[in-house]
């Protein structure tokens, strides 16, 4: 039996990096996915490659906007009949020191991740709390346990996941639902790929294991969250990053 067999994913920030390599171990596990991105093509052209109709929709939705998040998830309930697992993933980057930094640098990044994420959390919860069951994940990251120059708002971000998923999950428990987080190392997509050849190599030397990840290993992680396997954890981060930061 396939570990998500017949349950229904919202994943946001899925048209590419971790967000799609999250939706295709979902779909490998037997869940059928609703994908939520900006760029409404890319999102199409990733939910094709996932199966499409017999599987996999796309919606364009703009995390930042509560209505957009919630007709995000209304989606999956029209087009599947249920949402069990909420993954808010979308992300952004503006890094750049602080006394560079503008405000709109700040105030972007803090709204995608943190808002973004408690929007998420908050429309899925609203449905789950009908079902009494349901499974949230989300992204945090290892800059948001130890910081990283450059990245006052990313990190700030990231930390504020922690301690939202957390309040989330004490709230939410009682209500069969669970919420973690997941606080990914280095991991090579595009976007990591693009460091310059000394930052990348200074990076992987500090890890312990020796290498970046893949997204597919944060793709496993997010399955473990999100099935039985895990179905007495909640309010748990859990670190994927070859052992860097311990």
């Amino acid at each position: 039996m396939s570990l998500l067999a017949g349950r229904v994913a919202v994943i946001t920030g899925a048209s590419q990096g971790l967000g799609y390599a999250i939706a295709s171990r979902f779909v490998a596990e037997g869940a059928s996915v609703v994908l939520g991105d900006l760029d409404l093509a890319s999102t199409t052209s990733a939910a094709e490659r996932l199966g499409g109709d017999d599987g996999a929709l796309a919606v364009r939705c703009d995390v930042t906007d509560s209505s957009e998040v919630q007709q995000l998830v209304g989606a999956a309930v029209e087009r599947f009949g249920r949402l069990d697992i909420m993954v808010n993933n979308a992300g952004i980057t503006r890094d750049v020191t602080m006394r560079r930094m503008t405000e709109a640098d700040f105030d972007q990044v803090i709204d995608v991740h943190l808002k973004g994420t408690w929007n998420g959390t908050r429309a899925a919860a609203a449905i789950m709390r009908e079902n009494q069951r349901g499974t949230i994940l989300n992204m945090s990251s290892l800059s948001g346990k130890v910081g990283n120059p450059g990245q006052t708002n990313y990190s700030a971000a990231k930390a504020g996941i922690v301690g939202l998923t957390k309040a989330a999950a004490k709230e939410l428990g009682r209500r069969g639902i669970r919420v973690n987080a997941i606080a990914p190392g280095l991991i090579r997509t595009p976007m990591t790929e693009a460091l310059p050849q000394p930052l990348w190599d200074s990076k992987v030397a500090d890890i312990p294991l020796g290498r970046a990840g893949e997204p597919e290993e944060i793709g496993s992680v997010a399955v473990f969250l999100a099935s039985e396997m895990s179905s007495y954890v909640t309010g748990a981060v859990i670190e994927v990053g070859g052992g860097r930061f311990m």
